[in-house]
């Protein structure tokens, strides 16, 4: 099963991109592609569509595009895609840093809740509509 994180800009200009890698490496799952990108808005507003008029909309826009993020496809190998899905959002965290447990990456690493440090397809679907967005087909590597 396939699914997106993106290390956003908070965390990419601390450094921390190896560091959130390595968590999802030693968990077993593989970096199926990779690239940096500066979103731009529309492609920003596409990604997050389902947060448009609510009240931290425009300040995730804003942040989402203000500096490169780090775009990865992970191929996780398990039972059933709703478990690879579980895993990843267990080795994220809880959005909210305050409410991660120690141990996660938004738990280790997150400051603010406004400054969120990792996106990660909430579901099958939706890492089925995130990917193509960022990546081609061709830019995805099987092994």
């Amino acid at each position: 099963m396939r699914t997106l994180i993106i290390i956003r800009p908070y965390a990419v200009i601390r450094g921390l991109v190896g560091e959130i890698i390595s968590r999802f490496e030693r968990h077993g799952i593989r970096i199926a592609g990779i690239k940096v990108l500066r979103l731009s808005k529309v492609l920003a507003e596409k990604l997050y569509r389902e947060h448009e008029g609510k009240n931290y909309y425009d300040s995730l826009i804003e942040n989402m595009t203000s500096k490169p993020s780090v775009f990865a496809v992970l191929d996780i190998d398990v039972l059933d895609d709703a478990h690879a899905t579980s895993l990843v959002r267990k080795i994220i965290g809880d959005t909210d840093p305050a409410l991660a447990d120690m141990g996660t990456i938004r738990g280790d690493f997150g400051l603010r809740i406004d400054q969120n440090i990792i996106h990660a397809s909430d579901s099958p679907d939706a890492a089925q509509k995130e990917i193509p967005l960022f990546f081609d087909e061709k830019e995805i590597v099987e092994y």
